[in-house]
Order: C-alpha cells, then sequence, then structure tokens
C-alpha cells in the first residue's frame, strides 16, 4: 500500500494540527488566524474584572487612588520617606500604576493553566492566547489608570504647585510598557508551568511578588537609596529603571537610558525563556493535571 506523503496530506485538510518543531516554535500566523477568539478571551477578562460589582469600571480608578492614600499615609507622613520633593501623590501613583499593571500580568498568568484546564482538554487552539489575553486585557486598566495620573498632573500644573516638567523620555512610554508586558508574561508563564505539576507554588508566588514590590522604587526612589548597601540589587532590578525613568521623565530627575536598555535586553530573555518552558509544558499538561 502506498505511502501518504505530507504534501499530499495537505491537499485533503485545510488545517492539520502537528506538534511543534521546536521549543521556541510560535506559529504568528496561526495566532493570526486566531485572533477573534483571542479579542473574545481579552472581552471576557475585562467583563469578569467588573461584573456584578456595584461600581463597574471605576474601580480601575478607585484602587490606585486608594492605594495612593495609604502609601502617603503610611509612608509619607509617619515613615517620612522622601519623595525628593515630588508630590507624593504624583511620587506614588506613578509607581503603583506601573507596578500594578507587572504584578496583575503576572498574577494572572501564573493561573493559565489551572484556570483553563477543562478548556485545554477539550478544544485546540493555540495556547499562548490564555496568557496572552490576560496581559492585553490588563492594557486596557492601565491606560486607564495613566489617564487618571495625567489629569492630578495637570491640576497641579494649573494650580501652580508643580512646574512643567515633562521631557521627552515621556514619549518611551510605550518601550516602557512592552517591558512590563515581558517581565510579566515571560514570568508568568514560567509559574504556570511550575504550578501545572506544584500547586501549592502559586501561594509562594504570591507572597513573592508582594515582597518583590519593596525591591522597586514604588514607595522611595533610587535617590534615595543610593548609599545603602540594597542599592546594587535594587538598581539592577528590572522593573526599577522603567519605574524611574517614567516618573523622572514626568515629574524631573536623572534620566538614564542605558538602564532602560539593560531592562529592555533583561525582558525579552525572561519571555524567551517563559516561552520556551511554556511549550514545553503544554504538550504534556493535560496528562499531569
Amino acid at each position: 500500500m502506498p505511502q501518504t506523503t505530507e504534501n499530499q496530506v495537505s491537499d485533503y485538510w485545510d488545517i492539520i494540527i502537528a506538534p511543534k518543531s521546536s521549543l521556541f516554535s510560535l506559529d504568528l500566523r496561526e495566532i493570526w488566524r486566531y485572533r477573534d477568539l483571542l479579542m473574545m478571551f481579552v472581552k471576557r477578562e475585562i467583563v469578569q474584572f467588573y461584573k456584578q460589582t456595584i461600581l463597574g469600571p471605576l474601580w480601575f480608578f478607585i484602587q490606585p487612588l486608594l492605594t495612593t492614600l495609604v502609601y502617603m499615609v503610611v509612608f509619607g507622613n509617619i515613615a517620612k520617606i522622601s519623595t525628593d520633593g515630588k508630590p507624593q501623590i504624583l511620587f506614588y501613583l506613578s509607581g503603583i500604576i506601573l507596578w500594578n499593571y507587572f504584578s496583575d500580568v503576572l498574577n494572572n498568568t501564573a493561573a493559565t493553566f489551572r484556570e483553563n484546564a477543562q478548556l485545554f482538554g477539550k478544544v485546540y487552539f493555540p495556547r499562548i492566547l490564555a496568557p496572552a489575553s490576560k496581559a492585553i486585557a490588563n492594557l486596557l486598566k492601565l491606560f486607564i489608570q495613566l489617564l487618571l495620573f495625567i489629569l492630578i498632573y495637570l491640576y497641579f500644573w494649573i494650580s501652580g504647585q508643580i512646574a512643567f516638567e515633562l521631557s521627552w523620555p515621556f514619549l518611551l512610554l510605550p518601550i516602557y510598557i512592552l517591558i512590563l508586558f515581558n517581565l510579566g508574561m515571560g514570568l508568568g508563564m514560567i509559574v504556570t508551568s511550575m504550578t501545572a505539576k506544584y500547586k501549592d507554588l502559586i501561594f509562594l508566588i504570591t507572597f513573592g511578588v508582594q515582597l518583590l514590590m519593596y525591591a522597586t522604587p514604588v514607595i522611595y526612589s533610587l535617590k534615595t537609596i543610593e548609599q545603602s548597601r540594597f542599592y546594587p540589587y535594587i538598581a539592577f532590578n528590572p522593573i526599577s529603571p522603567v519605574i524611574e525613568l517614567f516618573r523622572n521623565s514626568v515629574l524631573g530627575g536623572e534620566i538614564r537610558l542605558d538602564m532602560l536598555l539593560y531592562s529592555l535586553v533583561i525582558s525579552f530573555v525572561v519571555f524567551g525563556l517563559g516561552l520556551l518552558i511554556f511549550n514545553k509544558t503544554e504538550k504534556t499538561f493535560i496528562d499531569t493535571v
């Protein structure tokens, strides 16, 4: 009986589902074909956030504002941590908004396999769509909170409480977001691959993310801790240059583009590593659970 070649098989079927040829395999054309499904996932994530809530999307504003007010009282007035002469609300809010995006992407992506176990076992689609939808959905929240920051900034500027300090590095905002996207999604894919087999690790990760915030200049500036022995570790945290550069570009301060380049390179390394582990795990995920 003659054997059927791959070309002959392709004449019978429109789509052929086959194992990935490599760990780094990422078929962008396939992702494009499933773009409608990706948008459905994104919409699901957004609606799920404020469904059956009283205030709905207003929580996008309320959460960072309440957190900022707590930081102003605890760290600004009680602990007396310097904000380098910058308005406390703008100083803390600028750090909280970017940190929230990173932590939300990481925590949400880290639950990909656990939350979609039933779906993954029933139907095929590019598995990368699940974590990608979470990262994209959080962009809406990020942009809304950035709008809140701009409105408060304009109030301080119009009232004469601050001078107009906006500098050209603010135009690098898409690069800042890309770095946080890569880091959050890359680390999230690594975590979800680990928790597919060891489910209790998710509790350790949640605690670790909370601790990581204190190793990031969210409630303080890098200038404040220059004399600290922990400064090198915090400065080389790839999230630190992003928050510091964004804050300094709108409120005034030192601009270190070399550190931004460092963060950008690290973010792509982390994303690549996360993709490698994610692709490897998805092949045996159903057998594991």
